[in-house]
């Protein structure tokens, strides 16, 4: 891993990526939606403060434990300018999203468990299936593949206007 002097206070994206272990794609992706900032130069070149390395690795290990950009763009805007998320930001937010994440462990066993039901159907639109028709929906207008059936009725309207 590349060392960047003590005295150097900006990285170039290069840098910050060699330092991260993000891609510079990555980190462009990261700048558009808010997670970190740079500053140009004269020359029109990306410069990220020192603090963007551990925003990078703040926004990574959320992504990895399944937080949305969008949650994690949220939780980064709390916290005062140019301030880094320390062990007590990691602490508190990891608090708020524990629910949320037991709750998508839930939904995702209970996917998996009728994930046969619904392959072995091959219709997609049972009763149980949580799949493709949560709660029923399609089975209440209509019976067997609801694809097969909304194109047999486009067919049979478009039948009708052109008789």
């Amino acid at each position: 891993m590349p060392q960047i002097p003590e005295k150097i206070h900006e990285l170039t994206v290069g840098q910050l990526s060699a330092r991260s272990g993000a891609a510079v794609s990555a980190l462009h992706f990261y700048e558009s939606k808010g997670l970190i900032t740079s500053r140009r130069t004269s020359g029109n070149q990306r410069r990220y403060g020192r603090d963007a390395l551990r925003r990078v690795a703040f926004v990574r290990a959320a992504q990895r434990v399944g937080i949305p950009l969008a949650t994690i763009r949220d939780a980064l805007s709390e916290l005062p300018e140019e301030r880094t998320p320390n062990h007590e930001d990691w602490a508190r937010l990891s608090r708020a999203w524990r629910s949320e994440l037991d709750e998508r462990i839930k939904q995702l066993g209970r996917l998996r468990d009728h994930l046969t039901d619904c392959i072995g159907c091959g219709c997609l639109s049972l009763e149980s299936c949580v799949l493709s028709n949560p709660d029923d929906v399609f089975g209440e207008r209509i019976t067997g593949s609801r694809l097969y059936a909304e194109r047999r009725g486009a067919q049979e309207r478009k039948a009708q206007r052109g008789a």
